[in-house]
């Protein structure tokens, strides 16, 4: 008997504290650091990010944007026999208990079923949508909860412009389900960890002190080159598998780092801006909760309708990267 998998459902959630680039660059001025909302703006399209209240955790984010997601499915919590959540900001330190589980006992569910969690950055997403994928076309589970979900704004120095500006907290998830046809029509991921040093957070705990930084480092330049570049190529693969052409694909829904890497990536796949999502100028780059967050403002703002072909993609530190196509 063949298997397929299909999205049946989405979510998201923001928390409330919306940040706007005139009010961050008060907040660096006081420190001495110089910024502008037009430099923000200019150098990312990012307007506002969102940040999480310190009593707040990733998992808090990630159960709101899974009920949503639960809702939008017409499912109870209870009919979920896998979780697989895609985070770099998880609730304990050494990630265990893993986010997943954290989750899946704040929903309610009791039957039983899985839960793990993922890490490859602002990947992640793509990463467990491919293992959620893979699990229901294996015959292993019916119902599978993906989410993405991060607290990033606790990770950022807010001494260094050139980073703690881009991220801000979110969360995003989609129920996928056992099909009679096809839903996800191709999955591809790829890694590369000889770039690890260019997008880390070069820090680790010895005896419960921490050693090297605990914040975000970025290159930048070498990001946007390598993440434009990859886009492309595992884009191309994604079709191939799928053997489809650009021109069959109704909307592109890239991971939201950066406005100039979406232009770029466009571009090259010879796609207008019109049809691709672009939600990075409400809530800065949310790492692997950003392309289930555009997906689902899309789905419900009507322009992703059903029967619709969709390419998800998405770069991030390791390096890694992937894209999946799926039919809506």
């Amino acid at each position: 008997m063949t298997f397929y998998s299909k999205i049946i459902g989405t979510g998201s959630y923001l928390p409330p504290k919306k940040v706007s680039n005139q009010e961050l660059t008060d907040q660096l001025a006081a420190k001495g650091i110089e910024t502008s909302d037009e430099w923000i703006f200019s150098r990312s399209g990012i307007s506002f990010r969102h940040y999480a209240e310190p009593s707040v955790a990733v998992s808090d984010l990630a159960v709101e944007a899974a009920k949503r997601a639960l809702d939008a499915a017409r499912m109870q919590a209870n009919d979920i026999d896998l979780i697989v959540l895609a985070t770099s900001t998880p609730d304990f330190l050494g990630g265990f208990p893993s986010t997943a589980c954290v989750v899946q006992n704040k929903l309610g569910i009791t039957n039983g079923g899985a839960a793990v969690d993922v890490q490859a950055v602002c990947s992640g997403f793509m990463y467990a949508m491919s293992i959620a994928d893979s699990m229901i076309k294996a015959g292993n589970h019916k119902n599978v909860l993906v989410i993405g979900a991060e607290v990033f704004s606790r990770i950022l120095n807010f001494e260094d412009r050139t980073t703690c500006v881009l991220f801000g907290d979110g969360a995003g998830a989609i129920v996928m389900s056992r099909s009679e046809e096809p839903g996800v029509l191709a999955t591809k991921l790829h890694a590369d960890g000889s770039y690890a040093n260019i997008l880390c957070v070069p820090g680790n705990v010895q005896s419960g002190v921490v050693e090297g930084s605990a914040f975000l480092y970025m290159d930048g330049q070498a990001v946007f080159k390598l993440a434009v570049n990859l886009l492309e190529k595992v884009a191309n693969e994604a079709l191939e598998i799928a053997g489809l052409t650009t021109d069959q694909i109704d909307w592109l829904v890239p991971h939201q780092a950066n406005i100039r890497i979406m232009q770029s990536t466009a571009k090259k796949m010879r796609m207008p801006m019109d049809r691709v999502v672009v939600t990075v100028d409400q809530h800065g780059n949310t790492s692997a909760a950003s392309i289930p967050l555009a997906l689902d403002l899309a789905v419900r703002d009507g322009r992703v309708q059903p029967g619709h072909t969709v390419m998800l993609e998405g770069v991030g530190g390791g390096f890694t990267w992937g894209a999946a196509i799926v039919k809506m």
